[in-house]
């Protein structure tokens, strides 16, 4: 018997004779099975609408907001009992009983789903033996409206930035961040210094729904040197400064938050006249219309703009942009 056999058997009697268990022994013998999930979610802001929406499920039910040991005592029910109990909060959502109104269809899902994710946690650390699947989700038509505005008004709003002051420069790099690159305000606000990169004409977002990879995408000439007059106004600062930061008194130099970006276009819709009710996303649907109608409904070159996961997300802007019904209901009026 050589050497190596001889290791070899040595360390096998070695794990045959290992204790099992000892290195994974901890005092706990009840799980925090809230904490778990929230560790579980990459997103801060996920973590913070599960904790939401898992407090209102038990104020609801109980009258008191979730602790470790009333999880535990739901999630130690029957399956009855358990699917009794989310049915009856489920019925509460939908008819605003105890509420200001009813819930949207939305949100009643979103409040089931984290109630399902609490018991699928319950599950996989052995405190819960059921499961809600039986619970079904209410039909949501995403998507129902698309519009935004054109071309053209969305030029008057960028003519409400005055670019020789500070915050005219800021507003008009966002604006046009907004429109040329269709982004979302989340992905705008995450937005550090080192993510710009003027010299490829690239910017590293972090994309919705991919946790911490990041993604690069290419910016315009006119966008890039709307950003590079922006940080021109700044000093001191460092790569991992934030891109846009807050000017308001209250909060200067702080992260511009998606909320203030929202003030922001909506002082700067009015200003520039615009009746509809506009949000960052609102805008982000309007490049997408407008790039269908530039590229003449290129669908699969357009996902790359909107870096819409699924195809037929992007047939539903293609769709409205049509107005199909519009005119097939034109064609029937005159008909008569």
């Amino acid at each position: 018997m050589n050497y190596l056999s001889e290791l070899s058997i040595k360390v096998l009697h070695a794990s045959l004779n290992a204790r099992i268990g000892d290195s994974f022994h901890t005092l706990d013998t009840d799980p925090d099975v809230l904490s778990q999930l929230l560790a579980d979610k990459r997103s801060l802001n996920t973590r913070i609408a599960y904790e939401k929406d898992v407090n209102d499920f038990f104020k609801s039910m109980t009258g008191l907001l979730a602790t470790p040991d009333s999880i535990l005592e739901f999630l130690h029910l029957q399956q009855p009992q358990a699917v009794a109990v989310v049915l009856k909060y489920k019925a509460k959502l939908m008819t605003g009983e105890g509420r200001a109104a009813p819930l949207k269809e939305a949100t009643v899902n979103r409040r089931i789903a984290a109630i399902k994710s609490l018991v699928a946690m319950g599950r996989k650390l052995g405190v819960c033996h059921y499961s809600l699947d039986d619970i079904g989700s209410e039909k949501v038509i995403h998507y129902r409206d698309t519009s935004g505005i054109d071309p053209t008004t969305f030029q008057l709003i960028l003519n409400q930035c005055d670019r020789s002051t500070k915050k005219g420069k800021r507003d008009y790099a966002l604006l046009r961040l907004l429109w040329s690159n269709a982004l979302r305000r989340n992905e705008i606000s995450l937005l550090n210094i080192s993510d710009f990169d003027p010299e490829t004409k690239t910017l590293r977002i972090l994309g919705k729904g991919r946790g911490t990879q990041s993604e690069s995408v290419d910016l315009g000439i006119s966008t890039v040197q709307a950003i590079n007059e922006w940080l021109a106004t700044r000093t001191s600062v460092k790569d991992d400064s934030p891109l846009f930061v807050s000017l308001d008194f209250a909060t200067g130099g702080h992260r511009l938050t998606g909320d203030g970006l929202r003030k922001m276009l909506i002082v700067r819709c009015n200003k520039a006249g615009v009746k509809k009710q506009m949000s960052p996303h609102r805008i982000r649907h309007s490049a997408i219309t407008a790039a269908l109608d530039a590229s003449h409904g290129d669908v699969r070159r357009v996902q790359k703009l909107s870096r819409h996961r699924k195809l037929d997300t992007l047939m539903i802007y293609d769709d409205a942009r049509h107005k199909d019904q519009r005119d097939i209901t034109q064609l029937l009026d005159e008909m008569f």
